[in-house]
């Protein structure tokens, strides 16, 4: 029997657009052929070859999530550890994204309707494309289906670790206003939320639109006692932040107390707790154990949405259609005190005093007093991201030929807003007001400039207004774009054959794209003190064909066959990539059971980011393979007897991306069965497994010396073209000494994962008690190993956390109650266990030394109540949370640790409420 998506947990499956239909065993009736998400071509089976689970807009809401993005989150297959909001100094904390078995979260397709999702300008991590999920308005979400494993034969690149198809709302029966607030039972993260949305009827045209709109206030890590303040409990004492430091050169890693006032001017810093500390063996100094307090945990997040839907039946037969959406997303954080200061090292490296003999720095971090409040120096961005969609669909003729095409454009702009300080403004305040005139050089030849600091000055808070006198906020803009022009041909009963009808479905698709990052000039002109940039700009034309076929070879085999062919042009230079999928489904007992198998291949095709990622610079410590083999140090041991001239070497780095870059390529299986032994029950399970070959990476500096020099040695042909790319890429000056090196974007990573997911989903009715569903997820990552570059060993990531802190399991639990008016739900996570942060610091040996470890599991759970005091009002009370558990406690952080946990992995947001409405006007 087919299997209905339960109102409390995740369903297996679930394919109409208005419901899923519930079917006995013993029904004979037959479905209207429907689409379903991992195929073009209409077909009665809801479950097939390709896993499928599914969320409702009912589930979202009873399970206690907000967004889409906490549900995706959430999913058992999201193992992956993944920068967050709780990463202040990452490139991407506004946006919401999420890692599906451990893989890069670029690798995963994300849809709305069928069609891709606008990429987010800025890149995550520096260097990945990824979709942001918090542009996604979640009371016009119908449903989110998730297909695990890969899925290029349809839907092209990307689509390595699954794909995400949001299906939004086509009918609203009466118009609907939603309202919600909800507050933290700690402190901040307030939110507020209305949507209205209705249908409207004319004759033979159709609109169906909505508007949502949703605001968050800020967690500030000052809300949590955990993150207030430096780590109290950890693997060594507590440390106050270094405020006001000047370190000693005469005694390694000390300090000087030149403050006349032993820190008593700046005791009102910071709410009042600097003071007057000192670190054993090391000295004196202004500091605070409150300073981390003054980043957030959870920014300060507007958000508007407007999504519509509109059709005009033509005739019988042909249908125009066009689809609108709009999303603002305004987003501000702050990373604190961390990364907001001045010192002397930025400009003079060291600075000489003649009254102290010594070669000095200075440090000074900047408080909230100074600054007017950090609530007041956000760091903010403008997102505005919009699509539109106008097509025609129908029957071609009299045939049973089936059309569909469309013609989309969408754009995503992110203005970025971060406050930035003025390099020669501040460098200058502090040389009028601290520094005072330069002397001239230091008396002992080393080139260091003379100064006589006022110190008395330097332990003096700043006013706002000087703060502001050399701070501001920069401007950088950023886009992507697409433009795609697709049709499909469908025939669900083209042939006749022993288990029913032959499927067949085409795909033509055609377009462009582009990025554009385009920092504030004063970023790439040194302008910024503290703070760079890269630019990059690049578009590209694409097109693709993709055929599939749905063969019932008898009543209870079905095999299914895809191809896809995509290319991808770049001014005279053509990428292109083919992927194809065979699918098996097998009923031996009917409904009762099905077998499932597939195999086939994906892809991700090389991003614009990837290809025109302008350079930057780096500095880099390495070994001159060639020089050391001249003075008779093989590379065996140059590294450690080669003379220091050219072993730990100096060398100015420069790096890029590639326009000449392969596609990632993929090959991927699954097995699986559906075991339905009674009615509304299913028992899945489904083992997958993914072999990725030439995933992209900064070429490696050290190995390409290493050719350089078999090259140049004659131990390898020094006119092969690798030898001629190894030395191009390597700068030397006329003496033959090393000077610089260039490391571009190249192939040269592969990655292999086994995976297990299994789920468990019934409905079932207690008469007068109500309706129950229990639903259970079970995700296990069996295996994944990764190698950095082609000749390394692999890497496993499960037992090497100095690669990766993945979760390895990760298992989820749900069960509803409906009774007529009322409805509840307990929703439960469990995290599995992961690495400790000291075993993260061992890249040899892990597991070896004293201290570390794994973690506990974490659990947590959410619950919800609805009651129905009218026919058309629903109100609920959610609570995520329920008992407020924090994450397992890291006491391997050493007090210098401003939290006690992996904020890629966890959070301390909480238990929080929240209150919800909903009203149908009209019957």
């Amino acid at each position: 029997m087919l299997v209905l998506a339960c109102a409390g947990g995740y369903g297996s499956a679930f394919a109409q657009d208005n419901g899923a239909t519930n079917i006995d065993g013993a029904s004979k009736k037959k479905l209207e052929a429907i689409t379903v998400t991992g195929s073009l071509i209409p077909q009665t089976q809801i479950e097939t070859f390709t896993p499928t689970t599914t969320i409702t807009s009912e589930q979202l809401k009873a399970n206690g999530f907000a967004t889409v993005a906490q549900a995706l989150q959430h999913i058992t297959f999201a193992t992956g550890s993944v920068q967050n909001a709780q990463n202040t100094n990452s490139f991407t904390p506004g946006a919401k994204t999420a890692s599906f078995f451990g893989l890069n979260p670029g690798y995963i397709k994300i849809l709305i309707d069928g069609r891709s999702l606008n990429n987010f300008p800025a890149l995550y991590n520096s260097t990945e494309v990824i979709n942001n999920l918090n542009t996604i308005p979640t009371d016009l979400v119908e449903r989110i289906d998730f297909l695990p494993g890969g899925q290029s034969t349809l839907y092209g690149s990307d689509a390595i670790a699954g794909v995400i198809n949001i299906i939004m709302k086509k009918k609203i029966d009466t118009p609907i206003v939603d309202v919600r607030y909800g507050w933290d039972g700690l402190n901040g993260g307030a939110n507020r939320h209305i949507s209205v949305a209705n249908t409207f009827k004319f004759n033979k045209f159709t609109l169906t639109a909505g508007a949502q709109l949703e605001s968050y206030q800020p967690i500030w890590s000052a809300d949590r006692s955990w993150t207030s303040h430096y780590f109290e409990n950890g693997s060594s004492s507590a440390l106050a932040n270094r405020d006001y430091l000047i370190y000693n050169t005469k005694v390694s890693n000390s300090y000087y107390m030149l403050d006349p006032n032993r820190c008593a001017l700046t005791r009102g810093q910071f709410g009042g707790t600097e003071d007057l500390r000192n670190r054993p063996r090391q000295g004196e100094y202004c500091g605070s154990f409150y300073s981390p307090g003054t980043s957030t945990l959870s920014g300060d997040s507007r958000t508007a949405s407007i999504y519509t839907r509109s059709t005009y039946d033509l005739s019988e037969t042909t249908q125009w259609y066009g689809d609108f959406s709009y999303n603002f997303d305004r987003e501000k954080w702050n990373n604190g005190a961390s990364t907001l200061w001045w010192g002397s090292s930025s400009k003079y490296t060291y600075i000489y005093d003649p009254d102290l003999d010594d070669y000095i720095n200075l440090q000074k971090s900047f408080s909230p007093e100074e600054v007017g409040g950090y609530q007041h120096a956000m760091y903010k961005t403008y997102e505005r991201n919009y699509t539109l969609t106008l097509g025609a669909k129908g029957v071609l003729g009299t045939s049973d030929w089936e059309y569909d095409i469309s013609v989309m454009h969408g754009e995503d702009k992110l203005v970025q807003r971060p406050l930035a300080r003025f390099k020669g403004a501040m460098e200058d305040f502090f040389a009028v007001h601290v520094l005072g005139p330069d002397l001239g050089p230091d008396p002992h030849g080393n080139g260091f400039s003379t100064f006589r600091p006022n110190y008395e000055a330097f332990y003096t808070p700043i006013s706002n207004s000087d703060f502001n006198s050399f701070a501001g906020y920069l401007t950088t803009r950023a886009k992507t774009w697409q433009n795609i022009g697709r049709m499909t041909l469908t025939h669900s009963s083209l042939a006749k054959m022993p288990g029913g009808d032959l499927g067949v479905a085409f795909l033509f698709e055609a377009g462009n794209e582009g990025w554009d990052y385009s920092p504030d000039l004063r970023l790439l002109t040194d302008g910024v003190w503290g703070q760079s940039a890269v630019q990059g700009a690049g578009h590209r034309s694409r097109f693709a064909v993709a055929n599939e076929w749905r063969l019932p070879l008898l009543p209870e085999l079905t095999l299914s066959a895809s191809a896809r062919f995509d290319a991808y042009k770049v001014a005279s230079s053509t990428v292109s990539k083919p992927a194809y999928s065979v699918g098996l489904e097998y009923r031996p007992l009917g409904d009762l059971l099905l077998l499932r198998a597939r195999y086939g291949t994906s892809f991700k095709a090389p991003t614009l980011a990837d290809q025109f990622t302008g350079p930057s610079t780096y500095y880099v410590n390495t070994t001159d393979y060639y020089n050391c083999a001249l003075l008779g140090y093989d590379p065996s041991v140059a590294t450690i007897n080669c003379p220091a001239k050219y072993n730990g070497v100096s060398v100015k780095g420069l790096q890029s991306g590639n326009p000449e870059l392969r596609p990632i390529s993929a090959t991927n299986w699954s097995a699986g069965f559906i075991l339905s032994p009674v009615p509304r029950m299913a028992l899945a399970a489904d083992f997958y497994h993914w072999n990725i070959k030439d995933e992209v990476a900064f070429e490696d500096g050290d190995k390409l010396l290493l050719q350089e020099a078999a090259c140049r040695l004659g131990q390898l042909d020094i006119s092969s073209p690798s030898c001629q790319s190894a030395i191009s890429k390597i700068t030397r000056n006329a003496k033959g000494e090393l000077i610089g090196i260039y490391t571009p974007k190249v192939n040269v990573s592969n990655e292999t994962i086994d995976a297990m997911n299994v789920s468990f989903n019934y409905v079932f009715s207690m008469g007068s008690f109500g309706e129950f569903s229990p639903s259970l997820n079970y995700t296990d990552i069996l295996q994944h190993k990764y190698q950095p570059y082609a000749g390394d060993p692999y890497v496993d990531l499960l037992r090497s956390p100095y690669w990766s802190t993945d979760f390895k399991t990760k298992f989820s639990a749900s069960l509803n109650w409906r009774l007529t008016k009322w409805g509840a739900t307990l929703y439960a996570s469990r995290y599995g266990r992961s690495p400790n942060y000291l075993v993260t610091l061992n890249a040899s040996s892990p597991y070896t030394k004293p201290g570390e470890g794994t973690l506990p599991t974490w659990v947590t759970f959410n619950t919800s109540v609805s009651y129905k005091p009218l026919t058309n009002l629903d109100v609920s009370f959610i609570v995520n949370n329920l008992f407020n558990a924090m994450p397992p406690i890291d006491r391997s952080f050493p007090g210098t640790s401003s939290a006690p946990y992996n904020k890629k992995n966890y959070d301390v947001y909480g238990r929080m409420f929240s209150v919800e409405a909903s009203y149908k006007f009209g019957r």
